[in-house]
This record gives structure tokens, sequence and C-alpha cells, in this order.
């Protein structure tokens, strides 16, 4: 479990962290998501005692993290992949990290086989592809079979196997208790592994709550209705309180009313309708919807067509 209680972090003028509550509980995959610039790094690094607080706590399994007399055994982390030598082979670089824990090989060829590297285990990882690298940082993760899991894009440079993996992984680890913090930037991939999301905005929390709970409260639920009567279907879905928006001659898009509804209301007013469709919002547009106010870079030009 990690546990956050006014965690701040100010460098100068600028709070990157501000002040910030949460709990990552076990049993579930936690997704830790925010833009560029909201603080998610800074605040893995505090949970890691990579960096120090300004001011509030951070507990990992009950105590700070530098507190742990053996912390690879409680925390697994990967926060940079790269942050490996690269002239040893990938068994070295384990067995390196595995003897300041009195952690056998036995094991070191365990997390080899759980993470896919036996083909390129004696290899040096100066050679190692992003994907490859990104394995060998799990493995370092898993290594003293941790009770928590903390993975910044873990993703990242994975190939489409890969993330499959991952994700099985991932949901594997929770379903044992464990307790699996990861950040990453794609929206598909968390709303398939996450359980539950933290969001981050300008170093506060903009939101923190089952992803089903993020998605089912984001306004613009909305349902396609095609009808060749369209012009007559929008005034009396409108006179219920919907709002209506046409997408072709005879499509519109229909938010604040359920299809149950509108269908009653296209049958009672014989109406024919060749098309009822409810469309749900994903979590990537509840995300955009969420952060909208809080991202520090946003495009204000729309690209140039290309002259052919």
């Amino acid at each position: 479990m990690i546990e956050a209680e006014s965690l701040t972090k100010r460098y100068g003028a600028n709070t990157a962290v501000d002040s910030i509550n949460f709990t990552v509980r076990p049993g579930r995959v936690t997704g830790f998501l925010g833009p560029n610039g909201a603080g998610k790094s800074t605040t893995m690094r505090m949970i890691l005692g990579l960096d120090r607080p300004s001011s509030g706590v951070v507990r990992v399994n009950g105590k700070a993290y530098a507190r742990h007399h053996a912390p690879l055994r409680q925390v697994g982390a990967l926060l940079d992949a790269k942050a490996v030598h690269p002239g040893r082979s990938a068994r070295n670089h384990l067995l390196a990290v595995a003897a300041t824990h009195h952690i056998g090989a036995k094991r070191v060829d365990e997390v080899i086989g759980l993470t896919g590297l036996e083909p390129v285990a004696r290899k040096r990882v100066g050679g190692f592809s992003l994907g490859m690298g990104q394995r060998l940082g799990l493995a370092v993760a898993l290594l003293g079979d941790p009770a928590t899991l903390i993975l910044d894009e873990p993703v990242n440079g994975l190939d489409p196997e890969g993330v499959v993996w991952l994700r099985g992984l991932a949901r594997r680890l929770a379903l044992e208790g464990r307790t699996v913090f990861l950040s990453s930037h794609l929206m598909s991939e968390m709303a398939q592994t996450a359980d539950h999301v933290i969001i981050l905005g300008r170093g506060r929390i903009v939101a923190d709550a089952p992803v089903s709970e993020i998605v089912a409260r984001a306004d613009g639920d909305s349902v396609q209705v095609r009808s060749p009567q369209v012009d007559h279907l929008t005034h009396l879905l409108q006179a219920e309180g919907a709002t209506v928006s046409r997408v072709e001659a005879d499509l519109v898009s229909v938010t604040n009313l359920g299809t149950s509804r509108i269908a009653e209301i296209a049958a009672a007013a014989g109406v024919v309708v060749y098309e009822l469709t409810p469309i749900a919002r994903s979590l990537e547009e509840a995300y955009i919807a969420l952060t909208r106010d809080e991202v520090e870079y946003r495009t204000t030009q729309t690209s140039p067509e290309v002259n052919r």
C-alpha cells in the first residue's frame, strides 16, 4: 500500500506537487495519469525517497521507503530503464542487484524467464532495444518478489505482444494481492489495465476514482439517432430537455437523454427510427475533459494543408 498525506514538493517559487492526499491499495491496478508537468514523476520519486518532500509524508507498506531494511523485497520500481551499465550482460546486471539483498541466482533466472529475456540474458545491455531495456527494468523491479510495484511508463518501447504481456502481468500481480501503481500516456491501454486511476493536474489531484466511475461521470455520453423525420424528432427531444446536434442530413447526436426514453418518444409520435446507438465516452475522452485546463503546453495553430 502507498499512502500520501499533504505531500508537497517545491523547487524555489515553483510548486511541483501541491499538498496531495491519496492511497494506492493492494489487490488492484492503479493508474497514475496527468499531462506533462503535472507532477507525476516528482511524486513517484518522492515515494521512492529519491526526492525529499518539502512537506507532508508518503509511506510504502507502512513506513517511508528509506526505513525499509530490504527495500527491494518491499517495493519494485521502474523509473528509468536506461540506468544500467552498458557493458554488463542482462544476467550479470540482475546478479549484481540481487547481491545487494542476498537474493540467489535461482530468482535471477526466474525473472529472466518471466520477462522473456532468455534469448538476450548473456548479451551486453548496451546493444539492447528500447523494448528489451524495458523488460530488463521490469525484471529488476520483480527481483525481490515485492508486495508493491511502481512502474513509470512500463509499456514504453514494447511491441504489441509485449504490451499484452505486461497488461496480463500487472493484473495477475494485483490479483495476488499486491499493490500495482503505474503511469502511462496510453489511455486505451490504461483503460484495459487499470481498475482505479489517480489524475494529477498542475500538482493537484483532479480525480481519484475507479475507471468506470471516471468515465460514467464525465459529461458527454450520447446517443446517435438516424431518422427520415429527424427535424420533427429533434423538436420532440429538445422539448424533453435533450441537447441535439446534427451529424448528417438524417443523423443527430443526442445528449442528456437515454436510449430508452428516445425510443419511447419516437414511438409515441409515430416517428420512424433507423438507428439508435448509445456512444459511451472513453477513458481518453474523460481524461481530456478533466485535464483540459491543466495542460502545460497547448497547440494554438492547426497544421497547414499540404499542397498537392
